[in-house]
């Protein structure tokens, strides 16, 4: 039990870290694959009450992307729960984005998520975003 335990808390930081990937590399793909179909995205400090489904979510993330010419993301977890094919997921984020006009920002957030198995594979079904500092 404890092996397969750590054995899903693997899978859903390799989820983070494709995530990360997707930000990074700015590949659609990648970062839409992390997201369930019917995923939630709250991002309350946009006044966001929660973008709904993988298609908006992805084509919301893509218009924003564009607002930037240059985003690193790194995220750390800090607290992974799983329970059968659900957990939850406190995570990290810190972030270098450079706006059109040159602007530097450095926030650092949070990310309270819950992740469901798919296929075998894990995938956010809800995230949602706090900003700790910066912006």
């Amino acid at each position: 039990m404890c092996d397969q335990h750590f054995e899903e808390q693997q899978a859903i930081r390799a989820l983070l870290e494709r995530y990360c990937d997707g930000v990074n590399q700015r590949d659609a793909d990648i970062w839409g694959s992390t997201w369930a179909e019917d995923a939630v995205w709250e991002l309350p400090h946009l006044d966001m009450a929660g973008l709904k489904g993988r298609e908006t979510i992805v084509a919301a993330w893509l218009e924003a992307m564009k607002m930037f010419p240059f985003v690193n993301m790194m995220a750390m977890p800090g607290v992974i729960h799983v329970e059968g094919d659900r957990a939850t997921m406190r995570s990290y984020t810190d972030e270098v984005a450079v706006t059109q006009d040159g602007t530097e920002l450095r926030p650092r957030g949070q990310y309270d998520d819950e992740c469901v198995k798919v296929a075998g594979e894990w995938k956010f079904s809800r995230r949602v975003f706090s900003v700790l500092h910066g912006e």
